[in-house]
């Protein structure tokens, strides 16, 4: 059939009326996705509304999770019906997010579809996503989101291409009539690129003198990358290299790379012989935990610590030009930043608000509480580069990373941070606890607790100071006067009920201060937030779900 047109049907259906993205896609469970006509229609209103032009690039890969391959299959037949003439996909359909961004950037494509509900559960039961990258690598932005909310709305069907199915299991090229496929190793590309930034022979050498290093895939994507770069490349002992095959369920685990899922390594890290380092990525490879022996380094000191000790990563050498971070993720990196002159931006949560300061040369190092954390090098989040950056600064400084930590929070103080999660069953309880937040937010200033009076409150909104464009209603905040500060939002990233995120954070710069328990520092600042937002009467909840 090299030689013929593609045939193409078109399929009709009543239109989806919950298809809207949130911040990282569309995410539902399994079931929904399995609908007749769902994924299909979906595909056709991205394609619908973002115009691509003719004989378009697309790359498409996903987490391994399960519906990936069918998913995929039906991809390719509606992208090959729209006109997209060469299509990019990672071999078994693997692709780790920040390789899929590297490769649409790398190939010059047009943009990509990401499979991947990232850090949530998967399997059967389990849930599913689906998101559109830019032809910048990056996440789709707000207007186009929502654009694409609107078009599926009004959907009445979407059009096939007649073919076959595709064999992914081998790389190489395949011509079907004038659609091309090309079958990619998901690594080469993405180690090459980080062959660049960091310097492979310091860290080779630093592993070969025992030092030690524990890596879990918790059975998603990473695996296969943790497993050539820093086994075959770096020559870090494979006996540290956990749960590193991809499973569609992820083996029963819970693919999130924080101290509650990841309490193994948690408690590795506790014991007198532990690793020089320990560390953990997500589902789709775009999150990272970090640990060193009787530490986890929270996600805000992380960045503020990479970017106080860049000059020792040669990628990272000629500093960089700004900073950024989501407005709950502690204002450590804000500290640094402070202190070499460079401007820090704060941005709402979901990584798609960085890519127009990543784009615009305004920023090169980024990251959020939620344990991600990324630079200029790719326009989504990145957990192996962070483990990377790590290897190399401990290779470099040759001290622990105990060590590194204590000598950061004696320059900057420490900023104490936690979030704690309540898991609502009816989203209706989470709508009313903020909006009855909303409504008193007026009178909360000057408010005596019994901590700190109330300093200021507000309800982040953001103008984006590249293209102008605004997104409002962000998260609501309290700032005490002693500088402690309250956050409060809903996630974006579930796919039933409500999570409210409750951001805590406290500054601490007293020497005998800085090496104490976050529960013990942050517990009052828990109940006073929890006290002030009516948690336990509006939702019945007395205690977090989860507190990372």
């Amino acid at each position: 059939m090299n030689n013929q047109a593609l045939v193409i049907r078109s399929v009709r259906c009543a239109p989806f009326q919950d298809q809207r993205m949130g911040t990282a896609g569309l995410r539902r469970k399994v079931r929904v996705f399995g609908q007749p006509h769902y994924l299909e229609c979906f595909v056709q209103a991205v394609l619908d509304t973002v115009g691509l032009p003719a004989g378009a690039t697309l790359v498409i890969g996903g987490d391994g999770r399960f519906y990936n391959d069918i998913a995929i299959q039906l991809i390719i037949r509606v992208t090959a019906a729209a006109g997209v003439r060469r299509l990019i996909i990672g071999r078994g359909g693997l692709l780790s997010t920040p390789a899929a961004s590297h490769l649409i950037r790398a190939r010059k494509a047009d943009g990509g579809f990401l499979l991947t509900a990232s850090h949530n559960p998967g399997g059967p039961d389990g849930d599913f996503g689906i998101k559109f990258n830019m032809a910048s690598g990056g996440q789709a932005p707000p207007a186009v989101t929502d654009a694409v909310y609107d078009t599926s709305r009004r959907l009445e069907g979407y059009r096939l291409a007649d073919l076959p199915a595709i064999d992914l299991a081998c790389t190489g090229t395949r011509q079907i009539g004038p659609l091309q496929i090309e079958v990619v190793d998901p690594v080469a590309d993405y180690e090459r690129l980080m062959e660049q930034l960091f310097d492979f022979g310091r860290i080779r050498a630093w592993l070969g003198r025992g030092h030690r290093l524990v890596f879990d895939a918790l059975h998603g994507i990473t695996g296969p990358y943790a497993r050539q770069i820093l086994c075959q490349s770096l020559g870090a002992d494979a006996a540290g290299l956990l749960h590193a095959e991809p499973l569609p369920d992820f083996g029963g685990l819970h693919p999130d790379p924080n101290p509650i899922d990841g309490r193994h390594l948690v408690e590795r890290s506790m014991q007198p012989d532990s690793p020089d380092l320990l560390a953990a990525s997500d589902g789709d490879g775009d999150r990272n935990m970090i640990l060193g022996p009787g530490l986890l380094v929270s996600p805000g000191d992380s960045v503020a610590m990479m970017l106080a000790n860049a000059s020792h990563v040669p990628g990272y050498r000629q500093g960089v030009p700004g900073v950024a971070r989501s407005m709950p993720t502690s204002r450590a990196l804000d500290a640094v930043a402070a202190d070499m002159r460079l401007p820090c931006f704060e941005t709402p949560t979901g990584w798609r608000f960085f890519c127009n300061l990543l784009d615009s040369g305004r920023i090169g190092l980024c990251g959020e509480e939620s344990f991600g954390t990324g630079s200029w090098h790719t326009r989504e989040k990145d957990g192996l580069w962070a483990v990377l950056f790590w290897l190399n600064l401990l290779a470099a400084l040759d001290q622990p990373l105990p060590a590194i930590a204590a000598a950061h929070w004696r320059r900057y103080g420490r900023h104490y941070f936690q979030r704690r999660d309540y898991e609502i069953s009816e989203a209706a309880r989470g709508d009313e606890l903020i909006e009855s937040l909303r409504k008193r937010l007026p009178g909360f200033a000057g408010e005596r607790t019994r901590l700190a009076p109330i300093g200021t409150a507000d309800e982040f909104d953001y103008r984006d100071p590249v293209d102008s464009s605004e997104v409002r209603q962000q998260g609501i905040r309290v700032f005490l006067t002693d500088g402690s500060r309250i956050v409060y939002r809903l996630s974006g990233t579930g796919t039933a009920g409500a999570t409210l995120r409750v951001y805590l954070e406290r500054h601490e710069r007293a020497a005998e201060r800085l090496d104490l328990p976050a529960g013990a520092v942050l517990d009052p600042l828990g109940q006073l937030a929890a006290a002030l937002a009516r948690i336990p009467d509006i939702t019945g909840l007395s205690t977090p779900s989860m507190v990372v």
